[in-house]
């Protein structure tokens, strides 16, 4: 069963973005939505959402897998 998105609009620090540019343009794998489903998955998991769901997109994000 395939995930259903939803679009967010974000306010982050200049820094951050500045280095997520630097590293999707060293990594080209890697765009801006899968940064931010690993980002937000493993944050969800380090702090105790224990849902298979989510671990699911954390290790489809970060292995490169369609979610």
């Amino acid at each position: 069963m395939a995930s259903k998105t939803v679009s967010l609009t974000v306010e982050i620090p200049e820094e951050l973005l500045d280095s997520l540019q630097g590293f999707l343009e060293t990594h080209t794998a890697w765009d801006q939505d899968r940064v931010f489903c690993a980002a937000m998955s493993l944050f969800l998991i380090q702090n105790g959402m224990n849902q298979q769901q989510v671990s699911r997109l954390y290790l489809d994000s970060l292995f490169g897998c369609a979610v």
